[in-house]
């Protein structure tokens, strides 16, 4: 049996998952790897296996825009996390992409400098650079995503290649 609060939670999540998506999207839209509608999705399982606990819900819109609120301060505030293997793996690729014209393999030593100028690229830089050339996404996927105009990513791409190109350059000069 559906309780009173589980009917108001899914009406309300049907008529405003919108309007949700763009609230949490002009709140993150500063980065790839935080998704609007993991955190919609990851708050209405909260609020949905919890419905029974809860007093009865008068105010719906008021209680779910303060929960998704606190999960995205929750998300800003926990340092982000990376899996260290995957990231190796992914900037090993790049490492491997941006030598691929030259007639010498890439030795040890240059994918290393390659690592540390992409680890030091600024958040929205990297991320761009890790979501189109190593998971293969669109531009247009990540504006559907994250809310970013599709030209901001194309010359965000741009500058993060070029500034790339320019911090390997003085490695290697070292």
């Amino acid at each position: 049996m559906e309780s009173e609060n589980s009917k108001k939670l899914k009406d309300f999540f049907g008529r405003e998952y919108h309007s949700l998506k763009f609230f949490v999207n002009s709140k993150i839209s500063d980065s790839v790897n935080r998704n609007a509608e993991d955190i919609i999705q990851d708050v209405a399982l909260k609020l949905f296996s919890g419905a029974d606990r809860y007093a009865p819900i008068n105010n719906v819109a008021g209680f779910v825009y303060k929960s998704v609120r606190n999960r995205i301060i929750d998300i800003m505030r926990k340092p982000k996390k990376l899996d260290a293997v995957e990231v190796d793996h992914e900037l090993s690729e790049i490492a491997t992409m941006l030598h691929q014209d030259m007639d010498n393999p890439i030795s040890e030593e240059k994918i290393s400098i390659h690592k540390h100028c992409i680890k030091q690229l600024k958040p929205p830089y990297r991320d761009i650079i890790i979501a189109v050339d190593i998971e293969g996404y669109t531009d247009k996927e990540i504006s559907n995503e994250t809310g970013i105009p599709e030209g901001t990513l194309m010359s965000r791409r741009h500058r993060a290649i070029g500034i790339l190109y320019k911090k390997i350059e003085l490695e290697l000069k070292k």
